[in-house]
This record gives structure tokens, sequence and C-alpha cells, in this order.
């Protein structure tokens, strides 16, 4: 009889643990695995409880920061936010008053607005702070040269 509830036990954590993204309950999982064993050895019932509770905390505690660490998922910037911080140059002269500018990052070319409200020229080296839109909104790069 207690194998079957351990079977049961078991499962519920199975199913779980595959509607989570995140490695949460199959530790317990692995528990109730090993207190079913003990179950078909014919342990008494506190003894397969104290092995499910021991085994499933052993394997939390030990596995999981390893498994953190190796499983972590990798956030990739992409579209707009890939260009947050990039650098390109001025193609069009920048005023934010008279609403003109443009410039290139990468194959793109942007309107562009000065994020400081400062006219930058043409072949300026500026950097994106933000992106509003349609426009990115630059800063002039200050290039220090080191001899």
């Amino acid at each position: 009889m207690h194998t079957i509830l351990w079977l049961v036990v078991l499962v519920v954590f199975l199913i779980m643990e595959a509607n989570t993204i995140s490695l949460v309950s199959v530790w317990f999982a692995a528990g109730a695995l090993v207190a079913m064993i003990a179950a078909l050895l014919d342990a008494q019932f506190w003894l397969q409880l104290v092995v499910f509770l021991v085994v499933s905390g052993l394997l939390l505690a030990c596995l999981r920061p390893i498994a953190k660490k190796y499983f972590k998922p990798r956030i990739v910037k992409t579209n707009v936010d890939a260009i947050i911080g990039s650098q390109g140059y001025v193609t069009e002269e920048i005023d934010n008053l008279s609403a003109n500018g443009r410039v290139k990052l990468g194959a793109m070319e942007w309107s562009a607005r000065s994020a400081n409200n400062e006219i930058i020229s043409q072949g300026t080296l500026v950097k994106v702070e933000k992106i509003e839109g349609v426009k990115v909104f630059v800063s002039p790069v200050t290039v220090t040269e080191t001899i």
C-alpha cells in the first residue's frame, strides 16, 4: 500500500516539475523514488518518510546550486535593446531645436536627437543613450588618445 502512495507522490512531483521552467520539485520526486524503493523492501512507514525527507533535502541542498549555475538561461539582447549603448557616427548634424539629425549605427541609419540638447556636428562619434519610438538619443563620445 505504501508503494502506491510513493508512486503517486512521485508522479505528482514529476507533473509539477513538467509544469515549471526551473528545477523546483525534481529533488522531491527523487526522494519519493527512494522512499518507494524503501517501501518495496518492506521498511516501516516512518523510515520511508525519513528517507524521503533526507534524500530530498540532500539533493536540494547539494545539487540545486550546481544545477542553477549550469542551467541558467543566458539573456541575449535583441532588436532595439541591442542598440542601446552602441556607437555610431552622425551623418546629418543633430539639432533638437530644428528637429534635424541622423546617425549611422552599424548598417542602419536612424533619426537622432541629442540626449543633452547640444548641437552635434556631422562625423562625430556618438553613443546611444536611449530610444524613444524611431529616434535614438545620443551623446558625443570623448576619445582619449594614449601615446
